[in-house]
């Protein structure tokens, strides 16, 4: 008989091998499935490589993407870092975007140096109380923050929709559901080619990373996690803990909106995130919450969606194909993480015997 079993002896680098097996298989598998399409599969991979990183365009389009999936995973990792199962960053995205739109069109007469970092901090504000709400809903009713999250998602796509088709749709888009173009005050500004959120994305990561690792409220947060009666029991303000640390999460994500609006789009739409917001929750979890391993993934993730759309045009590879490949590297990779954790043993009759005996 088979059976599931912890593993306990498995230690980071049994981990790391494991996840490094796991996207080994996962190419081979995908390379089957290229080929029953009729494709070359040796070509497909060349070109996702050259589509993603085979020119400056393709590396600049590449990180453009890293971007926004590294700056939404630190905000989920610090609310599962608190047990908080955040499935609502989509949402915190699109409110974020919303805020800096908001600035942008309604202060455009402010000077870059005080227009982007307001930008910024009402895009913050507006993530974090987005995803606050989930939590106080929790806190008064114990209401179920992965259900809430992800509901208030779709309020806020259609909350954009809702503008983009109507108060503030563009009088000058001649009737097209499109909002206003940011002044060129209220854009990023491009430092080695990329808008300058690759820096603070990085500098995001740094700071995440000593919040965890080195700051009193990252202890707070994974006492709080850990186990919350002991965080009692050490006379920890628990609530406030929590509530710190949603609002940080969610922020996060909200900030990510403005540096997606205001470095890329340069506008607000309901296509903003291309649903990145759902796919960085994957890539916080698969890199354990640790800021420096999530920098790491968000850019593999990237390489993988942006090489993915380089093939449907360069091959005329069909978007159904493409998104297959995506998803069975996706399926073994986070299959990898179901045997980090546990393994599967063989349990014959008369082992039973002798355990009960």
């Amino acid at each position: 008989m088979l059976k599931v079993v912890k593993r306990t002896e498995s230690g980071p680098l049994q981990a790391t091998l494991n996840r490094i097996l796991s996207v080994l298989i996962a190419l081979l598998a995908a390379a089957l499935v290229i080929k029953l399409l009729g494709y070359d599969p040796f070509i497909v991979y060349k070109e996702m490589i050259k589509g993603s990183l085979g020119s400056a365009y393709c590396l600049k389009e590449t990180i453009n993407k890293a971007i926004p999936l590294l700056v939404m995973g630190l905000g989920v990792a610090v609310c599962f870092k608190m047990k908080f199962s955040n499935i609502g960053t989509e949402g915190q995205f699109y409110m974020g975007a919303l805020g800096a739109t908001y600035v942008a069109l309604n202060y455009s007469s402010l000077p870059a140096v005080i227009l982007l970092p307001l930008m910024f901090i009402v895009a913050f504000i507006m993530g974090g109380i987005w995803c606050l709400i989930a939590a106080l809903l929790k806190l008064r009713w114990n209401a179920n923050e992965t259900l809430v999250t992800l509901m208030m998602n779709y309020i806020a796509i259609k909350l954009v929709s809702y503008l983009q088709y109507g108060p503030w749709r563009d009088p000058k888009a001649y009737g097209f559901p499109k909002i206003a173009n940011f002044p060129k005050n209220a854009w990023l500004p491009e430092v080695l080619g990329v808008h300058c959120g690759w820096i603070i994305a990085t500098v995001l990561t740094v700071f995440i990373y000593i919040l965890f690792s080195r700051s009193k409220l990252g202890y707070e947060i994974s006492v709080m996690g850990e186990s919350p009666l002991t965080a009692k029991y050490a006379g920890l303000d628990t609530t406030k803990i929590f509530l710190i640390a949603i609002l940080l999460g969610g922020g996060l994500s909200g900030a990510a909106g403005m540096l997606q609006a205001s470095g890329i789009e340069r506008t607000l739409n309901d296509q903003l995130s291309g649903s990145l917001g759902f796919t960085a929750v994957i890539v916080a979890w698969m890199a354990q919450l640790s800021p420096i391993i999530i920098f790491i993934v968000s850019f593999f993730f990237a390489v993988l969606l942006q090489g993915g759309s380089y093939i449907q045009s360069a091959l005329q590879i069909p978007s159904a194909a493409a998104l297959i490949l995506q998803g069975i590297i996706l399926l073994f990779v986070l299959g990898s993480e179901f045997f980090t954790q546990y393994k599967i043993v063989y349990e014959s009759d008369e082992d039973k015997g002798a355990l009960s005996a």
